[in-house]
C-alpha cells in the first residue's frame, strides 16, 4: 500500500495506474493487479492494451492475465501513462515509487518464472557497473542525482527446452532520482541585528534546512520581485539610505521551491545639521525673564543624544534647556551637540554641532523697578479709594433712612400776626356695657382768634 500512496502523490492531477506489487516493470508471473485512479469525474473506465481500446466501461481494478502495455482513461482526467507488464526471459526491476536523493534503492535481475540466474552484470547506459557470480541484486545507496539514467542487466538463464544456460539481456529501465523537497529556508545577516550604518557593508546569506540539490537561489526585496542576486549570498558593499527594506531568499532544486521569511534591514543615518530654536533672542534679556531653548537635528537615526554647552563647557543634556527665570550668570555663548552611535561595532560616534547662540542677561534698572512699583501702588490706592467712597455713600443712605423712621413729628411754627388757626376737635362719648358702635356725635368746631401784635 505504501507504494501506491507514493506513486499517487508524485503523479500530477491526472489519471494514474497503480501497480501491485509495486515494481517497474511488473512481471506477469507476480499476479499483477492494476488500479485506475484519478481526481476527475467518476464514471465508467475505458481500458487500453498495446494502444488499442480493449475494455469499455470496465472496472476500476483488475488482475492482469496477459503481458502487454496497459493504460486507462477516466472521464475528466484523461488517459494514464502506460504500464508494461513483462513476460520476458530476463527482467530488471526498479521499485515503483518516487526515488529521492539520499534514499537506498535495490535493482533486481529476475529470470522468467523466477528461474535461476547466474553471473549477472549490471549496466548504466552502456557502462558496466558490477558483475556478480551468484547475486542478482544491485544496491544504490545513498542515491544521488547522478544515479539517474537507463539501467539493464545481463545474465545466464537456464533453458528448459535445451537444458542449457543461455545468456539473456533485459529491457532497459529508467531510473529518475529526485531531490528532496526543500523546507526551512532562512536568511542570516552580517552585521547581526540587520542594522547597518550608511555606507557600510551588508552581507545576506541564504540557507536550506532540508532538501537536496543542485540548489539555485534568487534574492528579492519588498513586494517587488525584481532580481537582486542569484547566489547563496547577497552583498551590498556600500549601503544607501534607500537600501532599507524586507529582503527575501527563494531556493529551488528543480522539483520544489521554498521561500524564506522576509528579513527587515534598517540603514541607520548619521546625525546632521543641529539647530537651536529660537534662533535669536530679544536683546537684551533682563533678569527674571523665562528662557527655554530647544535642540533638533535635520536627519539622524535614533537614539540621538543632546548635550548643551555654555562657553564650551557642558551644562545640561536633553533636547530642551530650560533656564527658567534667568540671571546675569546665565549670560554666555550656547551650543547644542547632537550625537548617535552607529556602525557594525556599535561604537562609531557621529556628531553634529549647532551654530552659536549668544545670550546676554542684563539686570533690571532701579527706575524701572520703582516705576513698576509706583504703578502697582497707584492702582491699589485707586481701588481702595473707590471702595471707601462707595461704602461711605451706602452707609449715609442707610443712617438717614433709620433716622427718619425713629424721629417725632416737628411742632408747628407760631402763627404770624392776624393768622387764624383752625383746630378740628372730635369728641367721642364712651358708654357702659358691651361695646357697640357709638352714634355719631356732634362735632364742635372752635374758632380761636389769636391776638394780633397790638392786642
Amino acid at each position: 500500500m505504501a507504494g501506491k500512496v507514493a506513486l499517487l502523490l508524485w503523479g500530477a492531477q491526472t489519471t494514474q495506474l497503480l501497480v501491485e506489487p509495486p515494481w517497474t516493470p511488473p512481471v506477469l508471473w507476480d499476479r499483477v493487479t492494476l488500479t485506475c485512479q484519478g481526481s476527475g469525474t467518476a464514471g465508467a473506465i475505458t481500458w487500453y492494451k498495446d494502444g488499442q481500446r480493449w475494455w469499455e466501461e470496465g472496472p476500476d481494478q483488475f488482475r492482469v492475465t496477459e503481458s502487454g502495455t496497459y493504460q486507462c482513461d477516466r472521464p475528466g482526467t484523461g488517459r494514464s501513462p502506460p504500464v508494461n507488464v513483462s513476460n520476458d526471459r530476463l527482467v530488471l526491476q526498479v521499485p515503483a515509487r518516487a526515488l529521492l536523493e539520499g534514499d537506498t534503492v535495490t535493482l533486481r535481475c529476475r529470470g522468467w518464472q523466477d528461474k535461476p540466474v547466474t553471473w549477472v552484470s549490471f549496466y548504466r547506459e552502456e557502462k558496466q557497473l558490477q558483475r556478480f557470480r551468484d547475486g542478482t541484486e544491485l544496491s544504490l545507496s545513498p542515491l544521488r542525482l547522478h544515479h539517474s539514467g537507463r539501467y539493464r542487466c545481463r545474465g545466464g538463464v537456464h533453458s528448459e527446452v535445451s537444458g542449457r544456460w543461455k545468456e539473456s539481456e533485459s529491457a532497459p529501465v529508467s531510473v529518475t532520482v529526485r531531490g528532496v523537497p526543500l523546507s526551512g529556508v532562512s536568511v542570516s545577516v552580517q552585521p547581526p541585528g540587520a542594522q547597518v550604518a550608511l555606507g557600510d557593508r551588508l552581507v545576506l546569506s541564504c540557507a536550506v534546512a532540508t532538501g537536496t540539490g543542485p540548489l539555485s537561489f534568487s534574492w528579492h526585496r519588498g513586494d517587488s520581485w525584481a532580481l537582486l542576486g542569484t547566489g547563496p549570498h547577497l552583498e551590498l558593499r556600500h549601503v544607501g539610505d534607500n537600501d532599507s527594506g524586507h529582503y527575501q531568499c527563494r531556493a529551488s532544486n528543480g522539483d520544489s521551491v521554498a521561500e524564506s521569511v522576509p528579513l527587515n534591514v534598517t540603514v541607520l543615518v548619521p546625525v546632521a545639521n543641529a539647530t537651536i530654536s529660537p534662533g535669536a533672542l530679544a536683546q537684551p534679556v533682563s533678569t527674571g525673564d523665562p528662557v527655554t531653548l530647544r535642540c533638533s537635528v535635520q536627519v539622524g537615526s535614533a537614539p540621538v543624544t543632546f548635550t548643551w554647552l555654555r562657553n564650551g563647557t557642558e551644562v545640561a543634556r536633553g533636547p530642551l534647556l530650560e533656564l527658567g527665570d534667568v540671571h546675569v550668570g546665565h549670560s554666555g555663548t550656547y551650543q547644542c551637540l547632537a550625537t548617535n552611535q552607529l556602525g557594525q561595532d556599535g561604537h562609531r560616534v557621529f556628531r553634529a554641532l549647532s551654530p552659536e547662540l549668544a545670550l546676554t542677561v542684563t539686570p533690571r534698572r532701579h527706575w524701572d523697578t520703582a516705576v513698576a512699583a509706583g504703578v502697582a501702588g497707584s492702582l491699589l490706592f485707586l481701588v481702595l479709594l473707590v471702595g471707601v467712597i462707595v461704602g461711605w455713600h451706602w452707609w449715609n443712605r442707610l443712617a438717614s433712612r433709620k433716622h427718619q423712621e425713629r424721629a417725632p413729628p416737628e411742632p408747628l411754627a407760631p402763627p404770624e400776626d392776624g393768622e387764624v388757626l383752625y383746630t378740628h376737635v372730635t369728641r367721642t362719648k364712651r358708654t357702659q356695657g358691651p361695646t357697640r358702635p357709638a352714634p355719631p356725635q356732634d362735632t364742635q368746631v372752635t374758632y380761636a382768634e389769636l391776638p394780633g401784635p397790638h392786642g
